[in-house]
């Protein structure tokens, strides 16, 4: 096995997200319905864009925010994610190496440009949601390094990036790279409506072992079964992966495997602000102290303590020091 380099190099969708605030006037005449997340071409992308106000701009995506989440709590980390050389594809790669990530995926210079996520935010802490996917999807085998992969105790992939033909290309090899080198593959399932795509691919990647780690919601977990009973999709899973994270909101978190099912309760907050980022941070919890060889049930209260952290205000980034946090806790 080689020497590593990274706890966690994690592959997804390089999304710059543009927050601003709004009223609701601005969602009816932009015929945005409120609380939703819409997909959305380049020519509607750019005139949300010139019809919002002030701007703040951060790099975002799913798979991104737990690599930074992993970063801050003092684990070395990587992200592999398609921009273009554009404004914000610069926005994107200098924000996430600000975040102590290590990022070298080439930018296109042709095609789509970077994708943006534009998300409006009412005085209520509703967020609505426009997501233009642009360069994000065109991640090839090509944007693979095989150094940086088989350097990396975990390989994350993000079950959104499953959508484009090349980018499931590009996640095959890495996951050959990295059990080549005796690493551990995780995958998360990202979404309800994905797992309702690609279900029988997903299912095929667990049982076929390129998946040794699952990360999964109440909600996706039972739709990858397709049963309403929980009790009956955990026993499905513990029959189809070696280990398995998952999250049920404010009822806590479980890790299952074959033989046992450890569980820990939701870290507690005084007001839910914005559940986005949850489950992202919360893998980044996990994933940090699973790369550190910490006891699943110490990785699982680490989880909830950084989604508890991001729950508590507006946007998927932390604000607190995740690992001052974690130390102040008692967890690191």
């Amino acid at each position: 096995m080689s020497a590593t380099r990274y706890d966690v190099i994690g592959i997804g969708n390089a999304i710059v997200d543009v927050l601003s605030h709004s009223d609701e006037e601005f969602l009816q005449r932009q015929k945005m319905p409120k609380g939703s997340m819409s997909l959305i071409d380049e020519k509607r992308a750019e005139a949300i864009y010139n019809a919002m106000g002030p701007v703040v701009e951060v790099s975002g995506g799913s798979a991104a925010n737990t690599i930074a989440g992993v970063a801050m709590l003092g684990g070395t980390a990587a992200f592999v994610g398609k921009v273009k050389n554009d404004e914000l594809g610069h926005t994107f790669a200098r924000d996430i190496r600000a975040s102590s990530v290590a990022y070298s995926t080439p930018m296109a210079e042709s095609g789509p440009s970077t994708a943006r996520c534009y998300i409006l935010v009412t005085p209520d802490g509703q967020r609505t949601m426009n997501t233009y996917l642009g360069a994000a999807q065109d991640l090839t085998v090509d944007d693979i390094s095989v150094d940086e992969i088989r350097s990396a105790k975990v390989l994350y992939l993000e079950g959104y990036l499953w959508d484009p033909k090349r980018a499931k290309e590009a996640f095959v090899k890495a996951a050959g790279v990295a059990h080549d080198n005796g690493r551990t593959v995780a995958l998360t399932l990202s979404d309800a409506f994905c797992v309702d795509r690609y279900r029988k691919e997903f299912l095929g990647l667990i049982r076929n072992k390129t998946v040794d780690l699952l990360f999964a919601n109440e909600t996706e977990l039972k739709s990858l079964y397709e049963t309403g009973d929980f009790d009956a999709a955990v026993e499905a899973l513990r029959q189809d992966v070696s280990i398995a994270v998952v999250t049920r909101s404010e009822d806590g978190a479980m890790v299952v495997t074959r033989d046992m099912t450890e569980t820990v309760p939701a870290f507690p907050v005084e007001r839910v602000v914005d559940s986005t980022g949850a489950g992202d941070l919360f893998a980044a919890g996990f994933l940090y102290g699973f790369a550190k060889g910490l006891p699943h049930v110490d990785s699982l209260r680490l989880g909830a303590l950084c989604a508890a952290e991001v729950i508590s205000h507006m946007g998927a980034r932390p604000e607190r020091n995740l690992r001052d946090l974690a130390n102040e806790n008692g967890l690191l």
